[in-house]
């Protein structure tokens, strides 16, 4: 066995954790479009093919249009709970044993679909993962970062109901034009509801908008992140405090973030000594669960195994599991 094919295996067979997913973001065109007659919803799109080929995006603008009107088609409670449970069983099929999913409150609640409805079906099904394959996971309440503060204290204040259910609060969305700023008193109410706190920044916008999710919305992780090499300062910041940076390498490319894979700073970041690992973003749009962009990371920019046992490694020391079980986790890949 090469060298390359022996690091494939050892990517396939490690158990692993993914901290940036957006569950919305797994609606495969098959399950769109059978959602979609199903609920009886008008999509743009006569048949699945006119579906895939919908998904080739100039930018993250141009990929929120679609996923918006994606998303359209979960009604119902199973809704969310088949959407999620399809997730599990790429988890499955991935050996990612933890899941840290994200999930879009106000795109559902905003045309008339009871929080509720959404948080229970994504819940139960994440229940009876841990149940039936021993899956552990937390769920994050992502803010739009297009909609104003207002809106997103009005979802908080329905969030509070389910705290049981969620443990931290992100934001997504339009970056461009929307900094973390924006939604400083939004994040401190979070914060002393006892919410964690994570948030997108420097996935298109610039570096800045990462020491604004550090400096006031106190996040715990930065998701994306890849345009802190453009200032020395950040990256020492990021190195010394060692704050995740949850990459989506496939998702770069698909939003041309990066022309080609080859390009992108992955390699570099973990050459600095920057707490990064791999995640899927949304791979229903983007191409690829954690299986793929791992593979096609490690061919693309000449991973070693030791490089990517660090990111995986990483995976685990940057979610929010107990301590305890991190280091169970960590310990398989002593040897």
């Amino acid at each position: 066995m090469s060298e390359k094919e022996k690091i494939i295996e050892f990517i396939k067979r490690s158990p692993k954790a993914e901290l940036h997913l957006h569950i919305e973001g797994t609606l495969e065109p098959s399950h769109l479009f059978k959602l979609a007659k199903k609920n009886n919803i008008k999509i743009p799109f006569s048949n699945i093919s006119e579906i895939k080929s919908a998904y080739n995006f100039s930018n993250l603008e141009s990929f929120l249009k679609i996923f918006y009107q994606g998303s359209r088609v979960l009604i119902k409670e199973q809704d969310f709970f088949d959407l999620t449970w399809a997730y599990v069983l790429k988890c499955k099929e991935n050996n990612v044993v933890h899941a840290e999913i994200f999930f879009d409150p106000q795109t559902h609640v905003n045309r008339g679909i009871n929080f509720d409805i959404v948080i229970n079906g994504i819940y139960k099904a994440l229940q009876k993962a841990n149940k039936e394959f021993g899956l552990t996971s937390k769920i994050i309440m992502c803010f739009l970062r297009h909609l104003d503060e207002v809106s997103g204290f009005k979802i908080l204040d329905q969030a509070l109901l389910h705290k049981d259910k969620i443990v931290g609060v992100g934001m997504d969305s339009s970056e461009i034009g929307n900094p973390p700023r924006k939604f400083e008193k939004l994040f401190k109410k979070a914060i002393g509801e006892g919410f964690l706190t994570v948030a997108h920044a420097g996935e298109e916008g610039p570096p800045e908008y990462i020491w604004e999710a550090l400096n006031l919305l106190k996040v715990k992780r930065i998701d994306h992140g890849v345009q802190c090499l453009q200032n020395e300062k950040l990256v020492q910041q990021l190195k010394d405090s060692q704050i995740p940076l949850t990459v989506c390498p496939l998702s770069n490319i698909k939003l041309r973030v990066f022309n080609k894979l080859k390009e992108h700073n992955l390699k570099k970041m973990l050459n600095k000594g920057l707490m990064v690992m791999v995640n899927s973003d949304d791979p229903a749009y983007f191409g690829g669960y954690i299986n793929k962009n791992l593979i096609e990371c490690q061919a693309a920019l000449n991973l070693s195994m030791k490089e990517v046992k660090v990111l995986i490694i990483n995976s685990f020391k940057s979610s929010f599991l107990k301590e305890e079980k991190k280091n169970e986790w960590i310990s398989k890949f002593s040897s």
